[in-house]
Parts: C-alpha cells; structure tokens; sequence
C-alpha cells in the first residue's frame, strides 16, 4: 500500500470520525472501530516513513494489530 493509498484511508476515517462524534445517536462501537483503524493507518504510515528515512524499502512496512498499537497510548 502507498502513503498516498493510507493518507487518503485516513482522511476519510477522520470524516467519519467527525460526522459519528456530530451525532448525538452515534454508534459508540463505530467510533471506536474507527479510532482503532486510524490509529493502525497512522502507525502504518510512521513505519513506511521510518523504513524510508533509514533507507529500508517501505513496502516491509506491515499493519500491527489493534491490541499493539491501542496500548501505545498506555
């Protein structure tokens, strides 16, 4: 997946994201799910970036589960 193809992922997730906090009915399990997947599309991205600076090739760069990258903020 390209930084171009995950940016664009994120920037629609951070929509909804947007819209669900809007919306006094919104589904708590949506928003979390959404959070979850934006927090493994900005961990995605920091790897691709990572492995770019270091000169590694960013396509090893591989999506974490969301119980690794949730407990990044504990």
């Amino acid at each position: 997946m390209e930084d171009r193809t995950i940016i664009s992922q994120i920037t629609a997730l951070v929509a909804e994201e947007q819209r669900l906090q809007e919306q006094p009915e919104h589904s708590p399990a949506r928003l979390h799910d959404v959070e979850v997947m934006l927090d493994q599309l900005w961990d995605l991205l920091r790897q691709r970036r990572g492995k770019r600076e270091f000169g590694e090739n960013p396509d090893d760069a591989a999506p974490r589960d969301a119980g690794t990258v949730e407990h990044y903020r504990q």
